[in-house]
């Protein structure tokens, strides 16, 4: 069996994916978990998506305004200081009340964002 070596990280050394024109992220992953830095212009949108993932959000700053459900009809805002909880397969969109920086936590890790496939995201008009 081989041993999984630890790794060390600094975030200010890890490149910025430009995702869509007001969104961008970078990201740390390991064999069952994935952290992100996800930094949002005011106004920017994430689409409405589901995925296995279980999601933590943590506002670091700003403030996000998420819809979640199949009809989008819960409602919350969640601002710097503050965690949202997303279980699996639970549909959620979002728009940046302001210049936002959260922390995304991911079980598994996001296959869709490591090769790509996240159209979601790269299909917007930003």
């Amino acid at each position: 069996m081989s041993e999984a070596k630890p790794r060390h990280f600094r975030w200010e050394e890890l490149p910025w994916e430009r995702v869509t024109g007001q969104l961008g992220r970078r990201m740390v992953t390991g064999d069952r978990a994935m952290i992100a830095q996800v930094l949002l212009e005011e106004g920017a949108v994430v689409p409405t998506h589901s995925h296995e993932n279980e999601q933590f959000t943590y506002i670091l700053e700003g403030a996000l305004h998420f819809w979640l459900g199949e009809d989008g009809r819960e409602e919350v805002v969640v601002r710097a200081g503050e965690i949202l909880h997303i279980p699996s397969h639970v549909p959620h969109k979002a728009i940046a009340l302001e210049k936002t920086l959260d922390l995304d936590i991911f079980c598994p890790p996001r296959t869709d964002w490591l090769d790509g496939t996240d159209a979601y995201f790269h299909d917007t008009d930003d």
